[in-house]
């Protein structure tokens, strides 16, 4: 699998993908293969604030359940629904269709702490 290069991502296996002063958020294609089989995603409710750092919803899977940190901070202004009735897609295009959630950045330089595509790459030894 390859990592996006435009998107930023965590030690924590989160990426982010920034477009002007929104977010979009998902969890990497490393994640959704440690993790196996995922039946079931926890979203936050549209319109809450979420914290960088803080637990904004989880995923569960087959062998446990995890939680999802936040990369950056803001309002979530919506939710990848499809994943409530189907999130198996979470495994099949975690880069992709199966993004977690969208928000308006509340403090866009969080982005710079964040990894690179290649750091990412190099942190989880791919």
């Amino acid at each position: 699998m390859s990592y996006p290069d435009n998107f930023k991502y965590t030690k924590e296996h989160e990426w982010v993908l920034v477009e002007g002063d929104n977010g979009t958020i998902g969890i990497t294609d490393h994640a959704q293969n440690e993790l196996g089989d995922i039946v079931f995603v926890d979203l936050p409710k549209i319109g809450v604030t979420i914290t960088k750092g803080t637990t904004f919803g989880s995923v569960e899977s087959v062998k446990a359940v995890s939680d999802i940190y936040a990369p950056v901070s803001g309002e979530v202004l919506e939710i990848n629904a499809a994943l409530a009735s189907a999130p198996e897609k979470l495994n099949a295009d975690p880069h992709g269709a199966a993004w977690l959630i969208k928000l308006k950045l509340s403090q866009p330089s969080e982005t710079n702490e964040l990894l690179t595509a290649a750091d990412y790459q190099k942190y989880i030894g791919a």
